[in-house]
C-alpha cells in the first residue's frame, strides 16, 4: 500500500508538471504572435489606408505560405531519403553472412588470462582440486579349462559331488 501510495504521489506530480508546461508554451506562443504581429489599430483609417493594410497583410501571408511550402519540401524529401536508407540498411544485412564459428579449445589459465588480461599472473591447477575417485576391480571368477571340470563331474562322482553341494 505504501508503494501504491507513493506511485499515485508521482503521477499526480508529473500530471502537475505537465500541465504546466502546456501552460507555458501557451504564453510564450503568445508572446511570439505578439513580437511579430502587433495588434491592428483600424479606427480612424481611410479607405486607402484600410486598403494599403490589407495588400501589406496578403503579402505577409505569401512570404510566409512560400516558407511552409519551402520547409514541408524539405520534410518530405528527407522522408524520401530516410526511406531509401532504411532499404540499403536492409539489403545490406541481408547479403552479409555471419561466418560459421569454429569450436576453440583452450585452456583454463589461457582463458584467464585472455579474459583478466596483465592481471592474471598466478596459474591455477583446477585438476588438484579435483576429487579423486577409485574404483573397485570386479571381482573375476576364475576361469578354468572347462574340459577338466566336465571330467570331475562326470560319472557317479560327480553326481554325487553335486547332490552333496545342493544339501548342505
Amino acid at each position: 500500500t505504501l508503494k501504491s501510495l507513493r506511485i499515485t504521489k508521482l503521477i499526480k506530480f508529473a500530471t502537475q508538471m505537465l500541465e504546466e508546461e502546456k501552460n507555458q508554451k501557451i504564453k510564450e506562443k503568445e508572446a511570439m504572435l505578439a513580437e511579430r504581429l502587433p495588434p491592428l489599430n483600424l479606427s480612424g483609417l481611410s479607405l486607402q489606408e484600410l486598403q494599403d493594410l490589407c495588400k501589406e497583410l496578403h503579402r505577409k501571408i505569401d512570404v510566409v505560405d512560400e516558407e511552409r511550402y519551402d520547409v514541408g519540401l524539405k520534410v518530405s524529401k528527407n522522408d524520401v531519403e530516410i526511406e531509401n536508407m532504411k532499404l540499403k540498411i536492409t539489403e545490406i544485412q541481408s547479403k552479409f553472412k555471419k561466418p560459421h564459428l569454429r569450436r576453440v579449445k583452450i585452456s583454463a589459465e589461457a582463458m584467464l588470462s585472455v579474459l583478466l588480461g596483465s592481471k592474471h599472473k598466478e596459474s591455477f591447477d583446477f585438476k588438484a582440486n579435483l576429487k579423486t575417485v577409485k574404483k573397485e576391480e570386479e571381482k573375476k571368477e576364475e576361469v578354468t579349462d572347462w574340459r577338466k571340470n566336465v571330467e570331475a563331474m562326470s560319472g557317479m562322482e560327480g553326481r554325487k559331488k553335486l547332490f552333496d553341494a545342493s544339501g548342505n
